[in-house]
């Protein structure tokens, strides 16, 4: 009869199961790692590109991978206007076995940092629409990125541990939610093979620096972005009774438009629908004939989706026909093509496997479960409609006594998209590349 002994190995006098001994060994060398990364993370925070603009994000990014022995290639995406993206596709092969795919997307918002950190980001650019606009990376895409080239420098380094393929993504333009979609357009996994597996992580302050949470099932909600044009007559703004004031009437459908989640849609069904731009006229004196409104549309149900804009089209109706709109002058509702992007639901058996690796590499004290959010991300799209199993984790971000006082006090740390949005860095980074790798070797094993 053969009986299977558990192997242990001798450190410093004590003995050890190998699961904690290959632990306390990718934890080192993540922290030998620590310095460079850091830096590298500066680097970005002090230097944000945003959507469709990823250019020296994604050399850089490009540049580290190639270093470490992996194939890059670059430009990888066309959006739906032709233009190509920055996206960035690294692969290491060694032998046969499963193939996984780790993202990270690069760009940044069109937010004024007001942090005061003396690495903040002081950039301003022309965003595509040409208006003047402070670029911070209040959403952790630095970290996305220098998390992923930390994960790319241990398994390079560890090439005995596994055996596959894998594949890095630089994913460009997640904030416009059309990056993924221009990869996948351009023939991605037609080019590099497509994925056994899809990884992916994303920072968040509700969460401490030093954990992550993880959940099979639902996690994100769906997004869809909507433009609606209020069309009215012009006039001069001291005869306002010659004109179809579209000004008026988009103040009036913002205001009736909050009525749709609460008293149309099942409260059971989460919804979020919220009007965050608003853009029309040219002078004081000038009633002008068109306000345009972006909406931004938050579901995990399909159904409840076109429910709702549904009713969306109805109210702008609604309302231009209250004030005598002519008929050829109605208002106009479309829904975007290409920033869209499908509920982020996790594969329950890779999720509860990805748990118990990252609990043996971090300990079960630091993996939390969350709940769902109505956040939305694309990093869905790579796993085609569920057919890859595919998972995204938090990465805690938050210093875990400010959050602790947070929590205590009731005031929440600010979140991302803030211009105050600032992660406990280091913490995440080691955090961050220790669970991925962890999550990797255990795939790829």
């Amino acid at each position: 009869m053969n009986l299977r002994l558990p192997v242990v190995l001798s450190v410093a006098g004590l003995a050890l199961p190998l699961a904690a001994q290959s632990s306390a060994d990718l934890k080192g060398s993540v922290k030998a790692q620590l310095p460079a990364l850091t830096e590298t993370y500066t680097h970005l925070h002090r230097n944000p590109e945003l959507s469709h603009h990823e250019e020296k994000t994604s050399a850089l990014l490009a540049g580290e991978l190639r270093k470490m022995g992996y194939e890059v290639t670059e430009h990888v995406g066309k959006y739906e206007d032709g233009k190509q993206a920055y996206g960035v596709v690294a692969v290491l092969k060694n032998g046969a076995g499963p193939r996984l795919l780790i993202r990270a997307d690069m760009d940044a918002l069109p937010v004024e940092e007001k942090t005061g950190l003396d690495y903040a980001s002081t950039v301003r650019t022309k965003n595509d629409a040409g208006q003047d606009v402070g670029v911070m990376h209040a959403c952790g895409h630095d970290i996305h990125v220098t998390v992923l080239l930390g994960t790319a420098k241990e398994m390079a380094a560890r090439k005995a541990q596994w055996h596959g393929t894998l594949m890095l993504i630089g994913q460009p333009s997640e904030e416009t939610i059309d990056g993924a979609r221009a990869m996948l357009a351009d023939g991605m996994y037609d080019r590099f093979g497509k994925p056994d597996f899809v990884l992916a992580e994303h920072d968040n302050s509700g969460f401490a620096a030093g954990s992550i949470a993880i959940k099979g099932g639902p996690l994100l909600a769906s997004s869809t972005s909507i433009d609606v044009t209020m069309r009215g007559v012009g006039a001069h703004g001291s005869q306002p009774q010659n004109s179809k004031d579209p000004v008026l009437m988009a103040a009036e459908f913002v205001v009736l438009a909050q009525g749709i989640v609460a008293r149309q849609v099942d409260p059971q069904q989460p919804a979020v629908l919220t009007v965050g731009t608003i853009h029309g006229g040219t002078k004081r004196n000038i009633i002008g004939e068109d306000v345009t409104m972006g909406l931004t549309l938050r579901t995990y149900s399909d159904k409840v989706r076109d429910q709702i804009i549904e009713a969306v089209k109805r109210t702008a109706d609604g309302v231009a026909t209250g004030y005598g709109v002519p008929q050829d002058r109605m208002p106009t509702v479309t829904v975007s093509k290409t920033e869209i992007a499908p509920a982020t639901i996790n594969d329950t058996a890779l999720a509860e496997r990805m748990r118990k690796a990252a609990e043996t590499a971090l300990g079960a004290e630091h993996v939390e479960t969350p709940a769902p959010v109505m956040g939305s991300e694309d990093v869905g799209l790579f796993t085609l409609d569920g057919k890859i199993p595919g998972m995204m984790f938090w990465l805690g971000a938050a210093e875990p006594g400010k959050l602790a006082h947070a929590k205590e006090v009731g005031v929440p740390l600010p979140a991302m998209h803030s211009p105050l949005f600032a992660p406990d860095y280091a913490p995440t980074i080691e955090t961050g590349v220790t669970a991925m790798t962890a999550m990797a070797l255990d795939l790829l094993k």
